[in-house]
C-alpha cells in the first residue's frame, strides 16, 4: 500500500515555542524511522508520520 502511518497527532495551538510534534518525529528519526510532520488542515493538528508500510499503525491513504 502506497499511503502513510501516523504515529502520534499534537493540536497545532501548542504553547509559544514548543515544538511537541518535531520534538517527537526527531525523537522517532534517532530510532532509525523516518518520521516525518505534516499539517492536517482539516484537524487542525499536526501529524508525526512515516510514509509507506515502514511502521505499524493507522494507515491513511
Amino acid at each position: 500500500m502506497n499511503g502513510r502511518t501516523v504515529l502520534e497527532r499534537f493540536p497545532a495551538g501548542g504553547p509559544r515555542g514548543s515544538w511537541p510534534a518535531e520534538e517527537f518525529a526527531h525523537a522517532r528519526r534517532l530510532e532509525g524511522l523516518p518520521a516525518e510532520v505534516v499539517m492536517d488542515l482539516a484537524t487542525d493538528m499536526f501529524l508525526v508520520i512515516v510514509r509507506g508500510e515502514r511502521a505499524g499503525g493507522e494507515v491513511v491513504a
